[in-house]
């Protein structure tokens, strides 16, 4: 097989993957990104249903998503690509007491770095939803500079951008195996062909797990699956995404928004989880998706359902991603585990890893770095996944 040479070969072309090879690719560093799909964006960036938020519990993960909000925020005017972004912001409503204590208990941590959220009164909440139900509601957060943008036209941007600085796509390309010499990567094998870099980032998701077990690695990743839908175009009924983290019989959180076309995205996290690389929609979710749905907006109950569909979540046992070095292995960098959340942090994700390549960190970004290594407890758990 031939052997090519790169600066950096990226593992996955989806949320993460694909802005990092062009952050590195804008840098001026030579990218080979290695896909085993057909094309980039195929695995859970496609199933993503567009939520970006810098709305969290942990403050690495506020800060990568707030970098993440002011690049697709400022995308089309700095690039031309219509992204579909809307800033309608994310609304976290509280029906119980514990819901209230939590999101309010966050509201100092959250404001401290800077962002733009308060708690609203009930009458606050249905200011915003006109149509939710008021039936034991408390009120909730509001944080007006959170949005959505389309997953498909996102990551085509940077597929697009990065390929015009030079980074490289492979598809429907396999990594078969990594190649180490003197405690370090200096590149991979596929299923066609040998290419040598002295970095490769793993970006490859919920087969993140499989591509460290080549080198011996048990990285606390596993994929879990999750059911989305959308319905038939209506009139104006919400502007924020409402997020419901009631726990209920079957599932935890429940959220949707109103795309721009005036269709409804709705998804729901099982509860318990669903463990494995499954992506047949199952003939339970619809029923108790709408049950949810219907119970925060009674309005819906009548709107038909056009489609559902199903993705994975990369799950970390913290719900936090891991990103950076592996102790002992230099050049194998991580840049997984986002938790379904890779969408809204890949932007950020990406910068923060070209800067990491490329010798610039700052002082937050080491911070990040630390704060999200490999090597932590995963005894904190991120409260609003």
């Amino acid at each position: 097989m031939s052997s090519q040479k790169y600066d950096v070969i990226i593992a996955g072309a989806g949320s993460v993957g694909t802005p990092t090879a062009y952050y590195l690719a804008l840098a001026g560093l030579k990218v080979l990104v290695l896909d085993m799909l057909a094309s980039n964006g195929q695995g859970s960036n496609k199933h993503a249903i567009g939520g970006l938020r810098a709305t969290h519990s942990d403050p690495a993960k506020i800060r990568l998503c707030a970098d993440s909000l002011e690049i697709v925020g400022k995308w089309q005017e700095t690039h031309g690509d219509d992204l579909e972004w809307q800033e309608n912001g994310y609304s976290f409503v509280a029906y119980d007491e514990d819901v209230e204590k939590t999101l309010k208990d966050l509201l100092t941590l959250q404001k401290s770095l800077g962002l733009n959220i308060d708690w609203h009164d009930a009458d606050g909440i249905r200011a915003l939803a006109p149509d939710i139900n008021t039936d034991g509601l408390r009120g909730g957060t509001y944080s007006p500079q959170d949005g959505s943008a389309s997953p498909l036209k996102t990551n085509f941007a940077f597929w697009k951008h990065a390929r015009e600085h030079g980074a490289e796509f492979h598809f429907a390309e396999r990594i078969t195996e990594l190649q180490v010499q003197g405690g370090r990567i200096n590149g991979v094998k596929t299923d066609k062909a040998s290419y040598s870099a002295p970095v490769l980032i793993d970006a490859a998701g919920s087969w993140s797990h499989e591509l460290g077990s080549m080198l011996g690695l048990d990285l606390p990743v596993r994929p879990d699956a999750h059911e989305a839908g959308i319905t038939e175009a209506v009139g104006r009924l919400v502007g924020p995404m409402i997020v419901d983290i009631r726990t209920r019989p079957g599932s935890s959180n429940f959220y949707f928004y109103q795309h721009g076309s005036g269709k409804i995205i709705f998804c729901v996290t099982p509860n318990p989880l669903i463990w494995g690389n499954l992506d047949l929609d199952t003939q339970s979710y619809l029923p108790h998706a709408c049950r949810r749905l219907v119970e925060v907006l009674p309005r819906l109950a009548n709107v038909r359902v056009r489609r559902t569909w199903r993705g994975t979540y990369p799950m970390t046992p913290d719900g936090s991603p891991i990103l950076g070095p592996v102790e002992g292995l230099d050049g194998y960098l991580l840049a997984t585990g986002m938790c379904g959340q890779g969408f809204m942090l890949g932007p950020g994700v990406g910068r923060l890893m070209s800067k990491l390549v490329t010798g610039s960190l700052n002082a937050a970004d080491q911070e990040i770095l630390q704060a999200l290594k490999l090597n932590r407890s995963f005894d904190s758990k991120e409260k609003l996944k």
